[in-house]
C-alpha cells in the first residue's frame, strides 16, 4: 500500500519561526530528516520525498475560459502550508501512522519537537493493466 505524508506547516509564513533558530537547531532539524529518509530507504518503504519552497512563492492556477492560465495567491488567511511530502510504502496503514507521527516529532527551535501536523493519505492505484 502507498501512502502520502504531508508535512504541514502553521498559517503565516510556513517556516515555523525557523529564522530565529540557530544554526545548530536548523543543522539538527535536517540532520533528523536526512536520517528518516535513510531509515525509510533501508526499510525499502521509501518511494519519494520533497520538501517545498516556502508558500510565499505559491500560486494556484486554473484555466480562464479560452485556455490561458489564471493565477492566484499567496494565502494568508490558509489554516496551514504544505511544507514537504514522502511517498511510502508500507504492508499497512497503522505502519504510514507511525512514520508520520515519528517525522511529527523532528527537532525545532531548542531541539524541542515540532509535533507538526502530518497528513496521511492513501495513494490509490487504478485497477491492473489489461494490456493485451
Amino acid at each position: 500500500m502507498k501512502f502520502m505524508l504531508m508535512m504541514n506547516a502553521p498559517r503565516g509564513t510556513g517556516d515555523w519561526g525557523i529564522n530565529k533558530w540557530t544554526p545548530e537547531d536548523f543543522q539538527n532539524h535536517i540532520a533528523f530528516m536526512h536520517r528518516f529518509n535513510a531509515e525509510l530507504r533501508d526499510a525499502g518503504e521509501l518511494v519519494s520525498a520533497e520538501g517545498l519552497a516556502m508558500p510565499g512563492e505559491a500560486k494556484v492556477v486554473r484555466a480562464a475560459n479560452d485556455g490561458t492560465p489564471i493565477t492566484d495567491g499567496v494565502f494568508p488567511e490558509s489554516k496551514e502550508f504544505l511544507a514537504g511530502y514522502w511517498i511510502v510504502q508500507v504492508d499497512t496503514a497503522d505502519r504510514a501512522y507511525a512514520l508520520a507521527a515519528k517525522v511529527s516529532a523532528a527537532p525545532g527551535h531548542g531541539g524541542a519537537p515540532l509535533n507538526m501536523p502530518v497528513e496521511v493519505r492513501q495513494v490509490m492505484q487504478g485497477p491492473p493493466s489489461q494490456d493485451t
